[in-house]
């Protein structure tokens, strides 16, 4: 919520910079623009620097959940029966789940500046998904 807050300052800074112009003495539209340009940039890299700690927690996430899922599934290798097929049954849903989380983080690898919250909110739902099918299936074994 933070960042949007930032976002809506920054964007409300570069809309107003017009306006601010004159009063803070910069009277040429050579500076304006440059003032312009340089806070886009600096938008941007902030941009950039989020997007890439949000990618690499988005992989630390799944590298984890699927050493977890490992362990179900050895589990189920050492079951038999219905107990076994249970276990494996999870496990293939957990695989499922595990790869549109990995789906929905590529897109917010590749997201833009336009489509990043729809993004986040993609791989955040899609990890929420992965997270509570393998938190019920750690309560039916």
């Amino acid at each position: 919520m933070t960042r949007t807050i930032s976002l809506f300052l920054v964007m409300g800074f570069i809309i107003s910079l017009p306006f601010i112009a004159p009063v803070t003495g910069h009277s040429t539209s050579e500076n304006l623009h440059k003032e312009t340009q340089e806070a886009w940039e600096a938008f941007k890299s902030d941009m950039a620097d989020q997007l890439h700690k949000a990618v690499a927690h988005g992989k630390d996430l799944l590298e984890k959940t699927d050493a977890e899922i490992d362990k179900l599934e050895d589990k189920a290798s050492k079951a038999s029966g219905e107990t076994k097929s249970r276990y494996n049954e999870e496990v293939k849903k957990l695989r499922q789940k595990r790869a549109k989380a990995a789906e929905k983080l590529d897109d917010l690898e590749n997201a833009t500046a336009d489509g990043w919250d729809a993004t986040k909110e993609g791989f955040v739902n899609a990890y929420r998904d992965l997270y509570d099918a393998y938190r019920e299936a750690l309560e039916k074994f």
